[in-house]
């Protein structure tokens, strides 16, 4: 009797990943999505919108005191005079870093993100090992991302909600005097406005 097994190579796709896929199927099966416009949704979060867009916010802050204060008191209004938001991104608040102070930005419930701000989130962010211990454990979840802040520093964690999502304004790294908003928004990265990592030092 012929052998009718096969051999299949193990699938790549996590678990999430699957569900994903399985939940395109049927909205696409039954009519309710095209794939060409999930297509190009997709295609706008990993190319023109993304933490490029943040990185030009916080640079902008870090040089223009009057940015600065209009972004903290109304992030959604400073970010759209940059024509960054959307309806993910509707409110906005922004949360500066200061000596003494670091703040973090976790979403306990789901994966609420500024996504029209930062683009798609990290794997990370969305697991619940980080959902929870960003809450009960924030140094330690600092420092295995390698922030090591002083014992004195105080972290403030922010809870995103599908109401208000946040960005975090990192501290503008020494050595930088004189640059301009366009050089500075190349050591911003998307984790230092989660909050996990500091901005990056000059090279």
């Amino acid at each position: 009797m012929a052998d009718t097994r096969h051999d299949h190579e193990p699938s790549e796709l996590g678990p999430m990943d699957v569900r994903v896929r399985a939940l395109e199927s049927i909205l696409v099966d039954k009519g309710y999505v095209e794939p060409a416009a999930l297509d190009e949704i997709v295609e706008a979060y990993e190319t023109r919108i993304g933490p490029h867009l943040g990185a030009q916010a916080v640079a902008r802050a870090w040089t223009d005191p009057e940015f600065d204060a209009r972004l903290t008191a109304d992030a959604t209004s400073a970010l759209a005079e940059m024509d960054i938001g959307g309806r993910q991104s509707e409110h906005v608040v922004a949360v500066h870093n200061a000596a003494g102070v670091h703040n973090l930005v976790v979403c306990t419930l789901c994966s609420c993100y500024p996504w029209a701000v930062l683009g798609i989130p990290p794997a990370w962010y969305k697991s619940s090992a980080y959902r929870s211990r960003a809450v009960l454990e924030p140094r330690a979840v600092l420092a295995e991302f390698g922030t090591e802040l002083p014992p004195e520093t105080r972290i403030r964690v922010w809870d995103s909600t599908a109401e208000v999502r946040y960005l975090v304004v990192p501290r503008r790294p020494e050595g930088t005097d004189g640059w301009d908003a366009a050089r500075l928004s190349t050591l911003v990265s998307r984790d230092s406005m989660v909050g996990v990592r500091e901005a990056n030092a000059p090279a």
